[in-house]
């Protein structure tokens, strides 16, 4: 008798189950990370908030007590001792301090963070402030709360800066740019925000202050001076423009995060050729404002043929570098000294696209900033001086 024909079912091919599998594995795990970053996220934000609403407990208790220091410091071991005792760590007296000095710096926050929260922190509601706390995370006010990407270590280091408008500012920034907290800190220190106020007014540091660093134009990637502390460069002498560019390169992602916003590496002793060679220390490209930004290293003191061998530099780039939907090339020179002669009488006095700036090799004091920054500020005064002049010679003629 004939033996029926079986149909036998289709092996798939192994490789295809493993490729199916490890799709299916990558997809898991993007959910499972995603999840776990968003408790993280959450957990992080509630201590955030809870943290600001000790500060004003112990604030209140403060100002409402004994007017005497033995007092306040009597309040906080006794609470820092019970704390710990019940949580065991994490509520030592510094700690403590710095709740009070993080209320201190944003008293005016609403408490609440950016995005809709959920119920995890009714498990929590058992005291009356642990209520408060569910309720004003859940509450809808005008004045504005707390970042979900920024850490308590963030909001620490940002309660340290004393100037309301420069805290703003590294805290928009260092939400937009993610900031880890050590680049938050070496900000901080490296006194940016001053830095980038070189040539504004009024309505500029006000905008710096509620948007952060906005990218426009070439001047607004220009600091006064540049650190460059990271490069660990001794600032002697018999340093050369070589020594300079190879700790540049060594220390690429220092040196672009100190560069600002939008910077991408091109190369180094970059050649360019028209009836001879010529090398251009480092290219970059910003992305923000479209266009090569070229920087020439120089050892000492500012000279005038560096501003003219940079000028020609930004014209042969232009014309034969330069691509279809690139803006014009801006030209940076980093010296350790600038000509203040020199910076009056150039070509950069009247570019827009032409800079010069002093790097430092280490972190400079608040005082040496604000001669810096004086300084500056004298050499924009003297130019706009003569530009009105100028005008007011064309408008007499």
């Amino acid at each position: 008798m004939p033996k029926k024909s079986q149909i036998q079912p289709q092996s798939v091919p192994t490789p295809l189950i493993q490729a199916s599998h490890g799709s299916l594995m990558d997809r898991v795990v993007s959910i499972l990370e995603q999840a776990r970053a968003n408790v993280a996220r959450s957990i992080n934000s509630n201590m955030v908030i809870a943290y600001w609403l000790i500060g004003r407990e112990i604030v209140e208790a403060l100002q409402s007590g004994e007017n005497r220091a033995e007092y306040g410091e009597n309040l906080l071991n006794d609470l820092s001792e019970r704390l710990t005792k019940r949580y065991r760590r994490g509520y030592s007296v510094t700690n403590l301090r710095y709740f009070r000095l993080f209320y201190q710096a944003f008293s005016e926050r609403a408490p609440e963070i950016h995005h809709s929260t959920s119920d995890e922190l009714a498990a929590f509601a058992r005291s009356g402030v642990l209520t408060d706390l569910k309720t004003a995370l859940e509450r809808k006010q005008e004045r504005r709360g707390f970042s979900p990407n920024l850490s308590w270590t963030h909001y620490r280091a940002l309660s340290k800066v004393d100037h309301p408008a420069e805290r703003r500012f590294y805290e928009i920034e260092a939400d937009k740019a993610g900031w880890s907290v050590s680049v938050l800190d070496r900000q901080i220190h490296s006194f940016l925000f001053a830095r980038l106020l070189k040539s504004r007014d009024k309505e500029g540091v006000l905008a710096l202050a509620e948007q952060g660093q906005v990218v426009s134009q070439p001047i607004d990637i220009i600091k006064q001076p540049y650190v460059l502390d990271f490069l660990a460069l001794p600032d002697e002498a018999r340093l050369h423009e070589s020594d300079l560019e190879t700790a540049i390169i060594e220390n690429l992602q220092l040196f672009l995060l100190e560069l600002g916003k939008g910077f991408a590496f091109v190369a180094r002793q970059y050649r360019i050729t028209e009836s001879q060679h010529f090398f251009i220390d480092l290219v970059f490209y910003n992305f923000l404002l479209k266009c090569f930004v070229l920087v020439d290293l120089k050892i000492g003191r500012l000279e005038h043929q560096d501003v003219g061998q940079m000028d020609m530099y930004l014209r042969m780039f232009d014309e034969l570098k330069r691509g279809e939907g690139d803006n014009p090339t801006v030209g940076l020179i980093l010296c350790a000294e600038k000509d203040e002669v020199v910076a009056r009488y150039s070509i950069l006095h009247e570019s827009q696209q032409l800079f010069a700036s002093k790097y430092m090799l280490y972190l400079p004091t608040e005082e040496e900033l604000r001669r810096e920054l004086a300084r500056e500020r004298d050499q924009i005064q003297a130019r706009q001086q003569s530009v009105k002049g100028d005008d007011d010679t064309s408008s007499g003629l």
